[in-house]
């Protein structure tokens, strides 16, 4: 599945919002769609997150919870 098929801005715009979660998640460097997730490469390692909840974070920001933001920064595993 093509990448370009999200916007990578609102993938960024997580990564802004979970760092306040996990300082060392890092930049964004690139990303790779899945079927329903989204494998996300930054400066301290990779992360994953659902399609939906990069959708949501273009469509409607305000929705995603604190408890949700908190499981996709649990998935973060820093390069060592």
């Amino acid at each position: 599945m093509p990448k370009d098929d999200l916007p990578t801005y609102a993938i960024v715009e997580l990564l802004i919002r979970l760092s306040e979660f996990n300082s060392h998640i890092g930049n964004y460097k690139d990303h790779s769609t899945y079927q329903d997730g989204v494998v996300v490469i930054t400066s301290g390692g990779h992360i994953n997150m659902p399609r939906s909840m990069v959708i949501q974070q273009f469509n409607n920001p305000e929705n995603i919870t604190k408890g949700e933001l908190l499981s996709i920064a649990d998935t973060f595993k820093k390069v060592s």
